[in-house]
This record gives C-alpha cells, structure tokens and sequence, in this order.
C-alpha cells in the first residue's frame, strides 16, 4: 500500500521513526513532514495534505501524528470522504478498518510510546475491512456528509 506518513513537530521523532518500520512492512511512504522538531508546523497544514491525497487516490491510507492525535483527526476528518481515528490501542486500530473502513489512523506521540505506536500501525495496515454489516454504517456516514455538503441543515 501506499501510506501518507505525517507529523507536526511534536510528533517528529516517532514519524521518522514509524516510516522506516512502515517500509520494512513492504509498504510505499510518502513522507509529508514535518521535517525536524525544531521549526513549528502547525498540524492542520499536513493533515489537510494526506487527506486530501486520500480522496484523490494518490494513496492508499494515512497516518498521521501530534502531541495527543486529536488534533490531526479532527483536522483530517473536515476533508469531505475522510473518516480518521484515533487509535492508542491496537484493539481501536483494528475496529478502525474493520468497522469503520477509516483511511486515515491518528496518534499521539505524548500518549503513547513507539513500541505501542509500532504494533498500533502493523494492526491497522494488516487489517481489511470486510463490508458486511458494517459497510451499511458506513454508507450512512457518507450519506450524511454528503447531505451536508449540499445544505443540510443540522
């Protein structure tokens, strides 16, 4: 697969970590930064980018990082088609395909340490989703957003 790998400078050290790993599981990285911990980068920046890349399928999945991951997910899900989670456990990571056929899995580098970090992402990525009774959640969401993309109301 293709990942669209991603940080603000809070969550650099595990980013960079988590790409190699990532491509020693045999999957493509393509890194959209942040480029070292020193310079701030505000995290809405980058994932705007990876989702964004996601709805026009020039990748697969993203994973995306800062201080607590709430941000990036909330962040990644204003992308209309975007469904991102946030994950601190590999039980979530898994339920997040499964379940949810999320394309974007968030974390938070000052939750979680990066052994726990590795085994939430090799979960996600080895994890499919399966339709099934899930698919017809799922069809709602899209439903509703769509809704709201034309005017809805709340």
């Amino acid at each position: 697969m293709r990942i669209g790998l991603g940080s603000d400078h809070n969550a650099f050290d595990m980013k960079d970590s988590l790409k190699n790993y990532i491509e020693e599981l045999g999957h493509e990285v393509v890194d959209y930064g942040c480029e070292d911990s020193c310079n701030e980068v505000d995290y809405p920046e980058v994932a705007f980018k990876v989702a964004g890349d996601i709805v026009k399928s020039k990748l697969d999945r993203g994973i995306l990082i800062c201080g607590t991951g709430i941000g990036v997910a909330i962040a990644a899900g204003k992308v209309p088609g975007i469904r991102a989670a946030l994950c601190h456990d590999t039980y979530s990571a898994e339920r997040a395909q499964k379940s949810n056929n999320a394309q974007v899995l968030t974390m938070g580098s000052q939750v979680i340490g990066f052994q726990l970090a590795k085994q939430i992402v090799k979960t996600y990525l080895d994890s499919e989703f399966p339709g099934g009774n899930s698919a017809r959640k799922v069809q709602q969401i899209i439903d509703k957003e769509k809704e709201f993309i034309n005017g809805a109301e709340v």
